[in-house]
């Protein structure tokens, strides 16, 4: 019973259970983040991104078009998926894992900042729209 094979064995079990917490733990940390994020997002397209980046437009269409940039990140996030599996599978999870978070939050640390549509004109929903489908691909990834 004290064989090399059976005292190896023993003695990654707590190893591999510590390891398991913290994926778990770091999983419901980042399932956490997203659906704040997404909460947030969803909140602001139906209240205040009508009014701050499509102003020129009818109320309704401008909400609707706010909605649209909300939308942009789920179409976003399967192209993410397939993009980050291929790149995982020959680089590296871990490498694109980072990637994928350096992204996301470059991409709404980004949101963040953008000036409205009467300091820089179409290019606050253009960049926008942008960062959003960055999103969606990191989310994806």
């Amino acid at each position: 019973m004290n064989s090399p094979a059976y005292t190896k064995v023993a003695s990654e079990q707590p190893t591999q259970t510590t390891d398991m917490k913290k994926v778990a733990i770091a999983s419901v940390i980042g399932t956490t983040v997203e659906w704040y994020d997404l909460f947030l997002f969803a909140t602001a397209s139906a209240l205040v991104f009508n009014k701050i980046f499509f102003p020129g437009f009818d109320p309704l269409v401008g909400t609707l078009l706010a909605f649209g940039t909300f939308a942009s990140a789920y179409g976003a996030r399967i192209v993410g998926a397939a993009l980050f599996g291929h790149f995982g599978d020959r680089l590296g999870r871990k490498s694109m894992l980072l990637i994928s978070l350096l992204a996301m939050g470059a991409a709404t640390f980004g949101i963040g900042l953008l000036p409205d549509y009467q300091s820089i004109g179409i290019w606050a929903p253009v960049s926008l729209l942008t960062l959003r489908i960055i999103q969606g691909l990191a989310l994806g990834g």
